[in-house]
């Protein structure tokens, strides 16, 4: 079982989400807890960290195996989620 931890900005992309979105995404992010690398996430290539899709929103996020952690530092609209 991995922890699961919101860095600053996380936290404040999930705060300006739509009330219907949250609870999706919410639960899409509690599913990486038991696995951190599921069969549809995407490595991203550059910084080592990993992405899931939940709709039209973006969730990434990186794993420390040593810390059993998962650090989730984005959480954007699709359109938005690279810049």
């Amino acid at each position: 079982m991995y922890r699961l931890l919101l860095i600053p900005s996380a936290r404040k992309d999930l705060d300006a989400l739509p009330m219907k979105e949250l609870s999706r995404i919410k639960d899409k992010i509690l599913l990486l807890a038991d696995d951190p690398r599921p069969s549809e996430c995407l490595k991203l290539t550059g910084d080592g960290g990993y992405r899931i899709r939940k709709g039209d929103y973006r969730i990434l996020y990186r794993v420390n195996d040593k810390e059993k952690a998962v650090y989730i530092y984005r959480i954007k609209h699709r359109r938005e989620v690279y810049r």
